[in-house]
């Protein structure tokens, strides 16, 4: 009957009563977490519902599952979260071939639970993690850290780790301002993301306008800058500190004011954390491109394609011509081949498939400005922008005809 009556609380994958599993016997939820006969988001759904009252006679075929490499890693990342208390565990956490285990989120898993349990000799590890750009790899490493501070103090977590890795030191700015501790200093970490993560956490104005005056690098200036205005919002002040630095920006060859705008605007505010700062400051201060409306630009682009006798198709936008997504670009495909040409959202900016003359010529008589392949190739230096798992500057023809799935 029990069987029964959690199978109506987890009737399919997504459709879980979580207060109902809550409320439910935690010996049946705990048989049915360990059951490898019953569908792996049913057990891992028991497992969640156990948190905080796991029966002791179940402890040891929980645990059996957590050790079995073969069983599937979701439901195995569940119970360790859930038996994280269990000291007897830590001998087969630590063992080298934990490292082997190759089950999707089973070493963050591991580690997290290493923390949890006061293992010392994880912290260059969670280190690691925690300076991991994915945000749930991150929480992971940070929250195993958080465990070994609170058992053995900031000093003794610290004291494993190796000041001269980035990591090590993201995790000292973050420890430190925990504690109570003021990590202004961090802003003229040479790493960025370093440097970012500690901007994060400022939050007196003031203090950062005094630190202005002296602080070490420009860079670490920028860094001031950029949290200021975070806090303050205002873009006067920030643009008056901007002139005061100089105006400083990253330099790219090739990269015109109609690209350099289009680009910043789009990108600079939302870059990744190990972004040159003098794009996010930039991005702030320099003037907006004109409003740019893509279903004017697609009308010309269509009546060119069709004047020039290239029988265009009607626009699609990127993310319908993947299938999927979205992105800064519309498609419209043209003749009787699978070819078409890009239209950016980001201003008159316009690409294809080929490098056809004749449709160059259409696109450039309606107003466009043809991407062709030397200005496509160029990378937009410091500028570090997501991009399918991927963290880094990206070229011209990618930032204006951009798709994400």
């Amino acid at each position: 009957m029990a069987a029964k009556t959690i199978k109506k609380l987890t009737p399919e994958a997504g459709r879980t009563d979580t207060a109902g599993l809550r409320a439910f016997d935690a010996d049946a939820l705990a048989r049915c977490a360990a059951d490898a006969a019953q569908p792996w988001w049913r057990r891992q759904a028991c497992a969640e519902a156990l948190a905080g009252r796991v029966p002791e006679r179940r402890v040891p075929e929980l645990i059996a599952r957590v050790q079995d490499t073969g069983d599937v890693s979701h439901v195995r990342i569940a119970l360790l979260g859930l038996l994280a208390d269990r000291s007897e565990l830590l001998p087969w956490l630590r063992h080298e071939d934990r490292q082997q285990d190759g089950a999707y989120g089973m070493a963050e898993a591991v580690l997290g639970a290493r923390g949890a349990l006061g293992d010392l000799t994880a912290a260059g590890a969670l280190a690691t993690l925690a300076f991991n750009p994915w945000r749930h790899r991150r929480e992971t490493g940070e929250a195993g850290l958080d465990a070994l501070a609170a058992r053995y103090g900031c000093e003794a977590v610290l004291a494993e780790l190796d000041g001269a890795r980035p990591e090590d030191r993201s995790t000292g700015v973050r420890l430190r301002h925990h504690a109570g501790e003021d990590v202004t200093d961090a802003l003229a970490d040479p790493d960025r993301a370093v440097a970012y993560r500690a901007q994060e956490f400022l939050t007196d104005p003031e203090r950062l306008r005094g630190y202005l005056a002296g602080a070490p690098t420009e860079e670490a200036k920028l860094w001031a800058v950029y949290a200021l205005h975070r806090l303050t919002e205002d873009t006067a002040e920030t643009r008056r500190l901007y002139e005061e630095l100089g105006r400083p920006r990253v330099e790219v060859p090739g990269l015109d004011e109609e690209l350099r705008t289009a680009i910043v605007h789009e990108y600079g505010q939302w870059a990744e954390e190990r972004s040159d700062p003098r794009w996010r400051i930039e991005a702030v201060c320099a003037e907006p491109p004109q409003a740019y409306d893509p279903a004017g630009p697609l009308l010309r682009a269509t009546a060119a394609l069709t004047a020039a006798g290239l029988a265009p198709k009607p626009p699609v936008s990127c993310g319908e011509d993947n299938g999927s997504g979205d992105g800064t670009y519309h498609v419209i495909g043209y003749g009787e081949s699978d070819v078409a040409v890009f239209i950016s959202t980001l201003g008159r900016f316009a690409t294809g498939d080929d490098e056809d003359p004749d449709v160059r010529r259409a696109l450039e008589s309606a107003g466009f400005r043809w991407i062709d392949r030397a200005v496509a190739s160029i990378e937009v230096t410091g500028l570090c922008v997501y991009h399918f798992g991927s963290r880094n500057p990206l070229k011209v023809d990618t930032l204006l005809f951009y798709w994400q799935d």
